[in-house]
Formats: C-alpha cells, structure tokens, sequence
C-alpha cells in the first residue's frame, strides 16, 4: 500500500483530527485520487473543492478518498470503514474502471445502489451526489449506451444529484490529460473541480 493511499485512508477514517464542520466524502479512483500529478494532495479536484468551500466561507471539510484502480465493488468493500466517521455529504465518483475493465453494468448499477443503501442506512440525512461516467466510442455501442445510463437512471430513482459527466470538456483532450488520454493534469483537474462544484453547490 503506497503512502498516498495510506494519507488517504487515514483521513477517510477521522486521521485523529477534529472536524472543523460538515464532512464532505469524495468516494472515488485515480480521477479522485489525482494519479500522476506532482502535488495530488493540492492539485486533485477534491482539494480544489475544498478552496472552493474557503473562498465561499463554508465550513465543510473534505475528504478525499480516492484510490487508483479502484471499482464500484472495491468501493462497496471499504465503505463500512469510511463510514465510521459522520459524512453529511457522500460525492460518488466510482465507475470507470468497472467501464474500462468491461464489467456487467448490471453489477456496477448493483454496486453503485450499495453504496447508496448503506450510507443512507448509516446516516439517513446524508446528501449524495453522483458523478457520471461515459466510456470511449471504441467499445460497442450498447455497451457504452447501457453503461452511460446507469448514473441518470440511478440518480432519479434515488432522488439524488447528478453530475451528468465528470470529465466534461477533459475527456480525451490532449491538452487537459496526461499521456494517456485517461488522467487529467492539474489543469484537467481544474476543469473537474468546476465540473463539481455547481451541483455540489446544490446539496450544501
């Protein structure tokens, strides 16, 4: 287990700090986790949001819990640990690399309700936010269509928020991504994190 991931897990779990207000909980991969970039802990959008809060004068504190590589499954297995702290806020961002990997979007759309259940079921005034993903036109086009439809429908039917898609205006654009065309840089992120905000925004 790598340090990052050891700094993120150790805040996800209170990391032994007193909150200073409302916890928002970025539950994400290597998109949240800010793979790849110099500084993750300053440049991934979780840590833009949070000066976002600043210069709004909210007092919610973030918390980043990303991890590369993760799945909404992965996800689902370490949310009764993130959940030992309050969370008054839950931002979903998990799906991707279930996409990528080619998984059944019937088990990512099953996954994904999870963690929706059981964070509802640990603290019921919980607001959640989800953020959705699209795959490339490279895979099949009911793959990509039935894939993309999971977080719209999911949203509705949870009465939730919804990012219609994260990587609005980064997606596959050279100029915003890493080598790649999968990891935004710093400058990506800061699309990301304007991506966010305004539904974020909706829940606070």
């Amino acid at each position: 287990m790598n340090r990052l991931r050891l700094l993120f897990l150790f805040l996800a779990c209170g990391g032994g700090l007193a909150a200073a207000g409302p916890t928002i909980v970025f539950l994400g991969d290597s998109l949240t986790a800010g793979y790849g970039l110099q500084n993750p802990a300053a440049e991934a959008y979780p840590a833009l949001i949070q000066e976002k809060l600043h210069a709004a004068g909210l007092p919610h504190r973030v918390v980043n819990a990303g991890i590369s590589g993760d799945t909404t499954a992965g996800g689902l297995r370490r949310l009764n640990w993130l959940l030992r702290q309050p969370v008054d806020v839950l931002v979903i961002a998990l799906g991707g690399n279930d996409g990528l990997r080619g998984l059944d979007p019937a088990v990512t759309r099953a996954n994904l309700q999870g963690i929706i259940d059981r964070t509802r079921a640990k603290y019921p005034a919980a607001r959640l936010v989800l953020a959705g993903m699209q795959m490339p036109a490279n895979m099949s086009e009911d793959f990509t269509r039935t894939y993309r439809e999971i977080f719209p429908e999911l949203a509705k039917a949870n009465n939730i928020a919804l990012i219609p898609f994260l990587l609005e205006g980064v997606g596959a654009d050279p100029a915003l991504n890493q080598p790649d065309l999968i990891h935004p840089t710093a400058e990506g992120q800061k699309r990301i994190a304007d991506n966010v905000w305004p539904w974020l925004q909706t829940v606070l």
